[in-house]
C-alpha cells in the first residue's frame, strides 16, 4: 500500500483530501495499487472532522515514518515549507507542491535534490491552479524550442481589470468587490502588486529555458496605478489592459522577463480572457502559439492538480528526467532598461507649445483620443523605446512642465 501525507489543511489541503476521498476508486485504479492518506500536518485542531484521527502537529511523525512515500506540501510560504520539503526529499520521499513561492525561489535546488535521491518533486498546481501547464511544457512541448511565454497568471487582478473595462469602475471599488466575493484576500498586496504573477512567470521561464529565474531579478509592476482613463484609451486603440507575465528569449542568449499591466490588441488570444480566468500563451518553434485557459485558482481546481501529481509520483519508478532546470549562477535576465518595445504613455501639461517636442522625444507613432478627454492630457502609442529612453524622456518632459502619468508596455502579438 502506498501511504501519503498532506502538510497543511487550509483551503487547498482540505480540497486535496476531499478530491482524494471522492475519487478514491478511480485514483486507486490509475495507480494500480492501494493508496491511503495516513497523516495530515496542521497546528490547528479540527474537532468533528471525519478523518480527525489522521491529524498531527509534529512534522517528525511524517518525515520519520518509512511507510510514507509521498508528501503533499500545501502549506504555502517559504518557511518552514522549504525545510520540510528538503528533508522529505533527503529521506527518499517524493513531494508534490502547490507552493509557487517555494518553487520560484528554491525550485532548482529541490529538483536537484530529488534527482540525487531518485524521487520526484512535482508542482503542477503552483501555476494556473487546475490548468495543466507544467506537464505540457516539459512533456507535450518537449520537441519545441520555446521562444516566448506570456500569460494572465492572476485571477484576482484579471477580475479587477475586467470590472474596470466593462463597468468603468475605479480600481479601489473593483478591489473591494473582489474582496467581497472572496476573489481577493484581506491583504491583496501579493495579487495587485504583481508578486503572485511574478512567481508564476519565474517558474514557467525556468522550466521553458532551463535556467533558474529568480523573482528578485524580474521587474514587476502591479495594477494599482491603472486608472479608468487608461482603460478608455486602450479601448480607443482597439484593445484592453491586462496584467501580463512575460518571458522571451533574446538573441544574446538572455531572457526578457517582466510583469506589469500591458496594452493588448483586441486580436490577441489573451484579450478575451476575463474575470477570474487565466490564459497562458506558449510560443514554440514547431507548434507556433498554444494557449492554455481556465480558472487559475480555487479549492478544487488546485487540489485536482495536486492529486494528479500524487498519482504520477506513485506510478514513477525514478526521477522524471524532463522536469528540471539548473541554477547557473549567472545573470540571465536582461536589464529592463535596455529592452525596447512600443509603449503607451499618458501625459499631462498645460503649455501647448511643448506638445510637439514631447511627441518627438517619445517617437510617437499614434495619438489616442477618447470622449471627455481633459485638454491638459494627451495619450500616445510610441515606436519601440528602451527603458533608458523612456526614463530620459520622462526627465526632459518634466523640465518642460509635462508629467508622465502612465506608461505601459504594448504586448506584441
Amino acid at each position: 500500500m502506498i501511504q501519503i501525507a498532506v502538510m497543511g489543511h487550509g483551503v487547498v489541503g482540505s480540497g486535496v483530501v476531499e478530491v482524494f476521498q471522492k475519487n478514491y476508486k478511480s485514483i486507486r485504479r490509475k495507480i494500480g495499487d492501494d493508496v491511503q492518506i495516513t497523516r495530515i500536518l496542521d497546528l490547528r485542531d479540527f474537532p468533528g472532522c471525519g478523518y480527525e484521527d489522521k491529524f498531527t502537529k509534529n512534522f517528525e511523525d511524517i518525515v520519520s515514518d518509512p511507510q510514507i512515500s509521498i508528501v503533499a506540501e500545501v502549506m504555502g510560504g517559504l518557511h518552514p515549507a522549504f525545510e520540510f520539503v528538503k528533508e522529505c526529499l533527503e529521506r527518499g520521499k517524493s513531494v508534490v507542491s502547490s507552493n509557487k513561492e517555494l518553487v520560484a525561489q528554491k525550485g532548482a535546488e529541490l529538483l536537484e535534490l530529488a534527482r540525487c535521491n531518485h524521487v520526484n518533486f512535482f508542482f503542477e498546481a503552483s501555476v494556473g491552479g487546475g490548468i495543466p501547464i507544467i506537464r505540457p511544457l516539459h512533456q507535450c512541448l518537449a520537441a519545441n524550442e520555446i521562444d516566448e511565454i506570456a500569460g494572465i497568471l492572476n485571477g484576482t487582478t484579471n477580475f479587477i481589470l475586467t470590472k474596470m473595462i466593462r463597468e468603468q469602475m475605479e480600481f479601489s471599488h473593483a478591489l473591494a468587490l473582489a474582496q467581497q466575493l472572496g476573489y481577493a484576500e484581506r491583504d491583496p498586496s501579493a495579487d495587485v502588486q504583481g508578486l503572485d504573477a511574478c512567481r508564476k512567470i519565474c517558474i514557467l521561464a525556468s522550466l521553458a529555458f532551463g535556467r533558474h529565474v529568480y523573482p528578485q531579478d524580474v521587474p514587476t509592476q502591479g495594477i494599482e496605478g491603472v486608472e479608468p482613463q487608461d482603460v478608455a484609451y486602450a479601448e480607443d486603440w482597439g484593445g484592453v489592459i491586462k496584467l501580463i507575465g512575460r518571458a522571451k528569449r533574446l538573441e544574446n542568449g538572455k531572457l526578457d522577463v517582466c510583469v506589469g499591466p500591458m496594452f493588448l490588441s483586441g486580436d490577441s488570444q489573451l484579450a478575451s480572457v476575463d474575470d477570474v480566468f487565466n490564459g497562458i500563451l506558449v510560443r514554440g518553434d514547431a507548434t507556433g502559439d498554444v494557449v492554455f485557459y481556465g480558472k487559475g485558482a480555487g479549492k478544487l481546481p488546485t487540489a485536482s492538480a495536486v492529486v494528479a501529481d500524487i498519482i504520477d509520483a506513485a506510478k514513477a519508478s525514478d526521477t522524471c528526467s524532463t522536469l528540471y532546470w539548473r541554477d547557473t549562477g549567472e545573470a540571465i535576465v536582461e536589464d529592463a532598461q535596455t529592452v525596447s518595445c512600443a509603449r503607451y504613455v499618458r501625459l499631462e501639461g498645460t503649455d501647448c507649445a511643448h506638445w510637439q517636442r514631447a511627441q518627438e522625444l517619445l517617437q510617437v507613432q499614434k495619438r489616442l483620443y477618447r470622449g471627455g478627454e481633459p485638454p491638459e492630457q494627451r495619450a500616445y502609442i510610441t515606436h519601440p523605446l528602451s527603458g533608458n529612453a523612456v526614463s530620459q524622456a520622462r526627465e526632459q518632459l518634466g523640465q518642460m512642465g509635462i508629467q508622465m502619468l502612465s506608461c505601459m508596455d504594448v504586448l506584441d502579438d
